[in-house]
Protein backbone atom coordinates (compact mmCIF):
# COMPACT_ATOMS: atom_id res chain seq x y z
CA UNK A 1 0.00 0.00 0.00
CA UNK A 2 2.76 2.19 0.87
CA UNK A 3 4.46 1.83 -2.82
CA UNK A 4 0.53 2.27 -4.19
CA UNK A 5 0.44 5.49 -2.28
CA UNK A 6 4.24 7.07 -3.23
CA UNK A 7 3.35 5.79 -6.70
CA UNK A 8 0.21 7.72 -7.07
CA UNK A 9 1.33 10.76 -5.62
CA UNK A 10 4.31 10.88 -7.88
CA UNK A 11 1.52 10.62 -10.96
CA UNK A 12 -0.67 13.10 -9.27
CA UNK A 13 2.30 15.21 -9.01
CA UNK A 14 2.79 15.53 -13.03
CA UNK A 15 -0.58 15.18 -14.38
CA UNK A 16 -2.07 18.11 -11.55
CA UNK A 17 -0.30 21.01 -12.49
CA UNK A 18 -0.07 20.30 -16.39
CA UNK A 19 -3.78 19.77 -16.16
CA UNK A 20 -4.29 23.24 -14.60
CA UNK A 21 -1.75 25.05 -16.65
CA UNK A 22 -3.83 23.35 -20.02
CA UNK A 23 -6.72 25.01 -18.14
CA UNK A 24 -5.49 28.39 -17.26
CA UNK A 25 -4.27 28.46 -20.97
CA UNK A 26 -7.37 27.23 -23.04
CA UNK A 27 -9.26 29.86 -20.76
CA UNK A 28 -7.21 32.66 -21.50
CA UNK A 29 -6.94 31.89 -25.17
CA UNK A 30 -10.41 31.34 -25.30
CA UNK A 31 -10.83 34.72 -23.58
CA UNK A 32 -8.49 36.18 -25.88
CA UNK A 33 -10.21 35.07 -28.91
CA UNK A 34 -13.16 36.82 -28.11
CA UNK A 35 -11.54 40.08 -28.63
CA UNK A 36 -12.10 39.17 -32.56
CA UNK A 37 -16.05 40.21 -32.02
CA UNK A 38 -14.64 43.70 -31.84
CA UNK A 39 -13.95 44.19 -35.28
CA UNK A 40 -16.77 45.01 -37.85
CA UNK A 41 -18.49 41.86 -39.09
CA UNK A 42 -17.12 41.38 -42.83
CA UNK A 43 -13.65 41.94 -41.29
CA UNK A 44 -13.43 38.80 -38.82
CA UNK A 45 -11.36 36.55 -40.00
CA UNK A 46 -13.89 33.56 -39.70
CA UNK A 47 -16.16 35.61 -42.01
CA UNK A 48 -13.29 36.05 -44.58
CA UNK A 49 -12.55 33.15 -44.93
CA UNK A 50 -16.08 31.82 -44.96
CA UNK A 51 -16.61 33.98 -47.89
CA UNK A 52 -13.46 32.79 -49.84
CA UNK A 53 -14.35 29.53 -49.29
CA UNK A 54 -17.61 29.55 -49.45
CA UNK A 55 -19.15 27.76 -46.65
CA UNK A 56 -22.22 28.22 -45.01
CA UNK A 57 -20.54 28.77 -41.37
CA UNK A 58 -17.87 30.83 -40.35
CA UNK A 59 -14.75 28.96 -40.05
CA UNK A 60 -13.26 28.90 -36.11
CA UNK A 61 -9.33 29.95 -35.91
CA UNK A 62 -8.47 29.15 -32.55
CA UNK A 63 -5.81 31.22 -31.60
CA UNK A 64 -5.94 34.20 -33.68
CA UNK A 65 -7.61 36.47 -31.04
CA UNK A 66 -3.90 35.88 -29.16
CA UNK A 67 -2.30 37.37 -32.56
CA UNK A 68 -4.36 40.69 -32.51
CA UNK A 69 -3.92 41.29 -28.96
CA UNK A 70 -0.17 40.87 -29.52
CA UNK A 71 -0.68 43.43 -32.43
CA UNK A 72 -2.91 45.73 -30.44
CA UNK A 73 -0.44 45.65 -27.36
CA UNK A 74 2.70 46.23 -29.90
CA UNK A 75 1.31 48.91 -31.67
CA UNK A 76 0.15 50.38 -28.20
CA UNK A 77 3.79 50.85 -26.70
CA UNK A 78 4.93 51.94 -30.04
CA UNK A 79 2.72 54.50 -29.82
CA UNK A 80 3.03 55.27 -26.14
CA UNK A 81 6.72 55.52 -26.49
CA UNK A 82 6.99 58.93 -28.12
CA UNK A 83 6.26 62.22 -26.01
CA UNK A 84 2.45 62.64 -27.70
CA UNK A 85 1.48 59.00 -26.32
CA UNK A 86 3.21 59.63 -23.28
CA UNK A 87 1.03 62.64 -22.68
CA UNK A 88 -1.95 61.09 -23.74
CA UNK A 89 -1.69 58.26 -21.01
CA UNK A 90 -0.25 61.05 -18.93
CA UNK A 91 -4.12 62.76 -19.38
CA UNK A 92 -5.27 59.26 -19.36
CA UNK A 93 -4.06 58.26 -15.81
CA UNK A 94 -4.96 62.00 -14.60
CA UNK A 95 -8.45 61.28 -15.27
CA UNK A 96 -8.60 57.92 -13.60
CA UNK A 97 -6.28 59.40 -10.61
CA UNK A 98 -9.96 61.34 -9.63
CA UNK A 99 -12.22 58.67 -9.67
CA UNK A 100 -12.41 57.00 -5.81
CA UNK A 101 -12.84 53.56 -6.59
CA UNK A 102 -11.01 53.34 -10.06
CA UNK A 103 -8.28 54.87 -8.92
CA UNK A 104 -7.44 52.04 -6.62
CA UNK A 105 -7.73 49.35 -8.69
CA UNK A 106 -6.03 51.21 -11.53
CA UNK A 107 -2.56 52.10 -9.04
CA UNK A 108 -2.81 48.54 -7.86
CA UNK A 109 -2.77 46.71 -11.36
CA UNK A 110 -0.42 49.52 -12.57
CA UNK A 111 2.20 48.77 -9.63
CA UNK A 112 2.05 45.04 -9.76
CA UNK A 113 2.62 45.04 -13.75
CA UNK A 114 5.70 47.47 -13.32
CA UNK A 115 7.30 45.24 -10.99
CA UNK A 116 6.27 41.83 -12.72
CA UNK A 117 7.03 42.81 -16.38
CA UNK A 118 10.07 45.62 -15.69
CA UNK A 119 13.77 44.24 -15.15
CA UNK A 120 14.45 43.00 -11.66
CA UNK A 121 17.88 44.65 -11.83
CA UNK A 122 16.48 47.61 -12.37
CA UNK A 123 13.53 47.80 -9.81
CA UNK A 124 15.01 46.06 -6.69
CA UNK A 125 18.85 45.86 -6.88
CA UNK A 126 19.17 43.20 -4.16
CA UNK A 127 17.11 40.78 -1.90
CA UNK A 128 17.42 41.51 2.23
CA UNK A 129 16.95 40.88 5.66
CA UNK A 130 16.17 43.02 7.90
CA UNK A 131 15.14 43.15 11.39
CA UNK A 132 11.18 44.30 11.36
CA UNK A 133 8.84 45.10 13.08
CA UNK A 134 11.17 44.66 15.75
CA UNK A 135 14.33 43.27 17.13
CA UNK A 136 14.26 39.32 17.09
CA UNK A 137 11.86 39.24 14.34
CA UNK A 138 12.77 39.34 10.28
CA UNK A 139 11.56 40.47 7.04
CA UNK A 140 12.04 40.06 3.30
CA UNK A 141 12.99 43.24 1.79
CA UNK A 142 14.18 44.33 -1.39
CA UNK A 143 17.35 47.26 -1.55
CA UNK A 144 16.10 49.90 -3.70
CA UNK A 145 18.91 52.61 -3.72
CA UNK A 146 22.25 53.46 -1.55
CA UNK A 147 23.00 57.00 -1.67
CA UNK A 148 20.49 58.49 -0.11
CA UNK A 149 21.99 62.44 0.42
CA UNK A 150 20.13 64.10 2.78
CA UNK A 151 19.40 60.60 4.89
CA UNK A 152 23.18 59.83 4.97
CA UNK A 153 24.12 63.11 6.40
CA UNK A 154 21.50 63.76 8.90
CA UNK A 155 22.15 60.01 10.17
CA UNK A 156 25.58 60.15 9.90
CA UNK A 157 25.70 56.39 9.16
CA UNK A 158 26.20 54.46 5.96
CA UNK A 159 22.05 53.88 5.22
CA UNK A 160 19.97 52.32 2.29
CA UNK A 161 16.79 52.57 1.57
CA UNK A 162 14.55 48.93 1.20
CA UNK A 163 11.24 48.02 0.34
CA UNK A 164 9.38 46.17 2.54
CA UNK A 165 6.40 44.79 0.84
CA UNK A 166 3.14 42.98 2.24
CA UNK A 167 1.66 39.70 1.03
CA UNK A 168 -0.01 38.07 -0.67
CA UNK A 169 -0.12 41.57 -2.72
CA UNK A 170 3.50 43.07 -3.50
CA UNK A 171 2.61 45.97 -4.74
CA UNK A 172 2.05 47.59 -1.72
CA UNK A 173 4.44 48.23 1.36
CA UNK A 174 6.50 50.38 3.28
CA UNK A 175 9.52 52.52 2.62
CA UNK A 176 12.13 51.86 5.31
CA UNK A 177 16.15 53.73 5.98
CA UNK A 178 18.02 50.95 7.73
CA UNK A 179 21.55 50.82 8.50
CA UNK A 180 23.72 48.90 5.95
CA UNK A 181 25.42 46.96 8.48
CA UNK A 182 21.81 45.81 10.07
CA UNK A 183 21.01 44.78 6.54
CA UNK A 184 21.99 40.53 5.41
CA UNK A 185 21.82 40.27 1.88
CA UNK A 186 20.13 37.06 0.63
CA UNK A 187 21.70 34.84 -2.27
CA UNK A 188 18.10 34.49 -3.68
CA UNK A 189 16.91 36.10 -6.46
CA UNK A 190 14.36 39.07 -6.76
CA UNK A 191 12.38 36.61 -8.55
CA UNK A 192 12.55 33.78 -5.73
CA UNK A 193 11.73 36.43 -3.11
CA UNK A 194 8.82 37.61 -5.13
CA UNK A 195 7.56 34.00 -5.70
CA UNK A 196 7.77 33.36 -1.65
CA UNK A 197 6.01 36.34 -1.06
CA UNK A 198 3.22 36.06 -2.98
CA UNK A 199 2.78 32.55 -1.96
CA UNK A 200 3.08 33.32 1.83
CA UNK A 201 6.18 31.79 2.31
CA UNK A 202 4.85 28.25 0.61
CA UNK A 203 7.50 28.70 -2.06
CA UNK A 204 10.78 28.21 -0.32
CA UNK A 205 13.95 28.66 -2.61
CA UNK A 206 16.33 26.02 -2.39
CA UNK A 207 19.14 27.77 -1.19
CA UNK A 208 22.20 25.56 -1.86
CA UNK A 209 26.06 27.55 -0.79
CA UNK A 210 26.17 30.62 1.55
CA UNK A 211 27.97 33.47 0.70
CA UNK A 212 31.56 32.01 1.06
CA UNK A 213 30.54 29.01 -1.17
CA UNK A 214 29.98 26.49 1.48
CA UNK A 215 26.84 24.28 1.34
CA UNK A 216 24.57 24.96 4.34
CA UNK A 217 25.01 23.09 7.64
CA UNK A 218 21.84 21.16 8.15
CA UNK A 219 20.39 21.90 11.53
CA UNK A 220 19.31 18.47 12.06
CA UNK A 221 22.70 17.21 12.23
CA UNK A 222 24.46 17.89 15.51
CA UNK A 223 27.78 19.39 15.54
CA UNK A 224 30.63 16.69 16.37
CA UNK A 225 34.44 16.52 16.25
CA UNK A 226 35.69 16.41 12.33
CA UNK A 227 35.68 12.60 11.00
CA UNK A 228 32.45 11.78 13.49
Amino acid sequence: MKRFRRYLVAGLLVWIPLGATLILVKFAVGQMDRSISLLPHKFQPGVMLQNWLGTQNPVEIPGFGVILIVIVVLLTGVLVANFVGRAFVGGWESLLDRIPVVRAIYSAAKNFAEIVFSDSSQSFKKVLMIEYPRKGLYSLAFQTADSLGEIDGRTGDEVICCFLPTTPNPTSGFIIVVPKKDAVELDMTVDEALKMIISLGVVVPVWNRDSAGKPPVDPSIPAGRPGD
